[in-house]
């Protein structure tokens, strides 16, 4: 085992908070194999580079030589996590649920070693208690102790509804710990309440409570909203070579330093060496190796080498005008975002070049004339063989 003052600085790297330090460390002194848990409610098929914040955390503990529990909420996705939301949350059917956790368990290999990964699934003890332990579990808790979460109380007083299922989901997350006597718990800083509910049930249970380390949420393409599917700012892992190899050269610069945080395994000492450099060289170099991890280091060459055909060997001209345009929230129709641009003298002008095939995104020939630009995107558009403009959107 790494002596526990260099896995602490490790383990610290990217992280928001650790609850409570000194616990962590006490634990590391220890010596021993830790148990190290992180929760994923099968609610999607597809994970995106957001949920990897804290897969990449669990590889980091599991180099550390310590025991990782890749938890599949099956029981908890049929309730519908209401973490962050304001309104009751749709449950999936057990089909469902089902279907999404096996696609989970193919893509989290491709960051984990399966052979020192303990898959399990919430169900195997949750499906098993009695009504009467479940009611036993909400005893432990009051009404007034969950309307502390920052949404249940936002619901309650603007006269929201909240469904009494609801209330239980942090108690289960919480009891999960209990079951398999985590050590250690990751989660995103937005599931904070629930980690710390599994503190306090370990607690009443008579075991030594875990340690709580929430990671940030990673921001989405949009360098506002948290990555989800459902914002349409997210990045797959399993999507196209190419299309996250474009995705990732998209990002801004300044959240690509974030990127490199949460996402990057490259050392501390390799990402300060990049800064020094072209923040594009910078943003190429995070697209190979992500591209890399999931897809392999031949397609990952061949995704670079594609990109730069495309945007670098000579198409674009050294003196392409730089341009800030502010959309809004909503965004911006593609035919008026060429006429702020100037690469056009009308949207009338516009819409007829779009139809022709004569506008590029990056390289990519667009048709549609309902394209939508969001803010915090930044692309090279062209239109026609010399009209260029780099348009950063805010």
């Amino acid at each position: 085992m790494m002596p526990f003052e260099e896995a602490l600085s490790a383990i610290k790297r990217g992280v928001d908070a650790i609850l409570l330090e000194e616990d962590l460390i006490e634990k590391l002194k220890l010596g021993r194999p830790l148990q190290v848990k992180a929760g994923f409610d099968p609610t999607a098929p597809d994970l995106h580079l957001g949920h990897t914040v804290l897969i990449n955390k669990l590889r980091q503990f599991q180099l550390l030589g310590h025991e990782i529990i890749f938890l599949i909420g099956d029981f908890t996705g049929m309730i519908g996590d209401p973490t962050g939301k304001n309104t009751t949350r749709p449950p999936l059917t057990p089909e469902e649920v089902q279907r999404n956790a096996q696609t989970y368990q193919q893509q989290i290999f491709k960051i984990l070693d399966p052979e020192k990964t303990r898959v399990v699934f919430n169900s195997q003890w949750m499906g098993e208690m009695s009504a009467a332990a479940l009611i036993q579990l909400t005893s432990r808790q009051t009404v007034a102790r969950i309307l502390e979460r920052e949404d249940f109380s936002k619901r309650y007083k603007s006269g929201q509804p909240i469904a009494i299922h609801e209330f239980i989901y942090p108690l289960i997350q919480g009891y999960d710990s209990v079951a398999l006597e985590a050590d250690i718990e990751l989660g995103g800083t937005d599931q904070r309440f629930n980690l710390l509910m599994g503190r306090e049930l370990q607690k009443m249970e008579g075991q030594t409570p875990q340690t709580v380390i929430t990671m940030p949420l990673l921001v989405g393409l949009d360098g506002t909203q948290k990555m989800s599917k459902s914002q349409g700012n997210y990045i797959g892992i399993n999507e196209a070579p190419n299309e996250m190899f474009g995705k990732i050269m998209s990002i801004s610069d300044e959240l690509m330093w974030n990127y490199y945080e949460l996402l990057s395994f490259k050392s501390i000492s390799e990402i300060a060496l990049l800064k020094e450099g072209h923040p594009r060289e910078a943003k190429s170099s995070l697209a190979s190796e992500l591209v890399e991890r999931f897809h392999g280091l031949a397609v990952a060459e061949k995704a670079s080498q594609e990109f730069k055909a495309r945007f670098q060997k000579g198409q674009i001209p050294s003196d392409i005008q730089e341009i800030v345009i502010h959309v809004g929230e909503e965004g911006q129709g593609i035919a008026n975002l060429l006429k702020s641009s100037g690469l056009v003298p009308s949207t009338s002008e516009a819409l007829r070049m779009l139809k022709q095939g004569a506008v590029r995104i990056d390289g990519e020939r667009i048709t549609d004339k309902n394209r939508v630009i969001k803010p915090g995107f930044e692309h090279i558009y062209q239109v026609g063989k010399r009209k260029f403009a780099r348009v950063k959107t805010t």
